[in-house]
């Protein structure tokens, strides 16, 4: 079983930069695609970032240029430094992984999930 917490939201003005932390647990994750999905109330889980074993990255075109995913194997950790935030960046971010090294833009393809983290941006 794997268990991933996040950290590192909050409430941060617009134009602002904030970076999210997901730890793993439970196995190593370096194998394995590593996901950051949002979700607003009423709303569908939204792809925002992926990084698969190799370390390339992939970007929902609505963060792309602003937001970064990294991952720290020897931690099994991801990361997603968000820089330039807008208000519409306002979410639950949630880390994921897929149990491939394939990414997806799905979420119903991940299979474990952190608790979530409030990200709030201020007009």
């Amino acid at each position: 079983q794997v268990q991933l917490v996040e950290s590192g939201g909050g409430l941060v003005q617009a134009g602002g930069s904030l970076r999210l932390s997901c730890a793993a647990s439970g196995r190593t994750l370096s194998n394995y695609a590593m996901g950051w999905f949002r979700q607003t109330p009423g709303k569908e889980r939204e792809f925002v970032a992926a990084i698969i074993r190799s370390g390339s990255t992939y970007y929902a075109d609505s963060v792309k240029g602003r937001f970064t995913i990294s991952r720290d194997n020897a931690k099994n950790t991801v990361f997603l430094q968000m820089n330039s935030l807008k208000p519409e960046d306002t979410a639950v971010y949630y880390c994921a992984v897929r149990r491939t090294s394939y990414y997806s833009t799905k979420y119903y393809d991940y299979t474990y999930w952190g608790q979530g983290t409030q990200v709030t941006v201020s007009s």
